[in-house]
């Protein structure tokens, strides 16, 4: 389970005339995944979804609140573990171009303390899962875009942690690579994982998400299961139910 509580981020926003002046990328957001649980953060663009995963994934410090991370009863404190423990997909993940995708899962085996057999063990298993069989040997940098991200939830993936946070996997992708990953999400669910998973797609959130979290301007402006939120609302699809919740609030679509 991992649980954020009142956090706040707050950054410095450069105006006209060397003016400055302070926002809140995320602005008192409090939220709980469980176990066997997908959870989807839903926003446009600017509304602080990449800030809130980043906090949550304890890769950003907030200005404010909490994050915590249980496996089962007991929280884990120690940097390593947490790293250990999590699998963090951003939109920009770098990998290393010249390495394969079999050589690159090999080196974060190391780094992650694995032995040479589990890690073969594990590369097999995830080539299987994301139909990656064809390109595994393929040096990175000569990889499609869907190989490529592919190959950075691999990454995520080869030391089977416990809690999955994912910031737009399907992204610009193709039906066939989008599907194989929402697949394998649904799995891991399957499997007791955590798995808190941001996107710009209302359809693909509807489909996959047990709770959905709408947030714009860093706060949640509603939170249910699909069919709470069309019921809560009216409304036939998740994209009329934001339209709608925006509109009722009076916000503006953009900042």
């Amino acid at each position: 389970m991992i649980t954020a509580d009142n956090l706040v981020k707050t950054f410095i926003r450069n105006e006209k005339k060397n003016k400055k002046s302070e926002f809140n990328a995320v602005d008192g957001i409090s939220l709980t995944v469980r176990e066997g649980e997908i959870v989807g953060i839903l926003g446009p663009n600017g509304a602080g979804k990449t800030t809130l995963l980043r906090m949550m994934s304890k890769l950003m410090k907030p200005t404010s609140g909490m994050v915590s991370i249980c496996i089962g009863d007991q929280e884990i404190s120690d940097d390593i573990e947490v790293k250990r423990q999590i699998g963090y997909l951003s939109n920009n993940t770098k990998l290393y171009g010249r390495l394969s995708t079999r050589e690159f899962l090999q080196m974060l085996g190391v780094l992650y303390g694995m032995s040479e057999e589990d890690t073969a063990q594990r590369i097999e298993q995830i080539s299987e899962v994301l139909s990656m069989d064809a390109f595994l040997d393929n040096r990175i940098e000569k990889l499609s875009t869907g190989q490529t991200q592919r190959a950075s939830i691999a990454r995520c993936l080869v030391h089977d942690p416990q809690v999955y946070i994912f910031d737009e996997p399907t992204l610009g992708l193709d039906i066939i690579s989008s599907a194989a990953i929402i697949d394998f999400m649904k799995g891991e669910r399957d499997r007791g994982k955590t798995v808190l998973y941001s996107t710009h797609y209302m359809e693909e959130a509807e489909y996959l998400c047990d709770r959905i979290i709408m947030i714009h301007h860093g706060r949640i402006i509603s939170e249910g299961t699909p069919a709470d939120l069309k019921a809560q609302t009216d409304q036939g699809s998740l994209r009329d139910v934001f339209a709608e919740l925006i509109r009722k609030e009076g916000m503006p679509d953009e900042q």
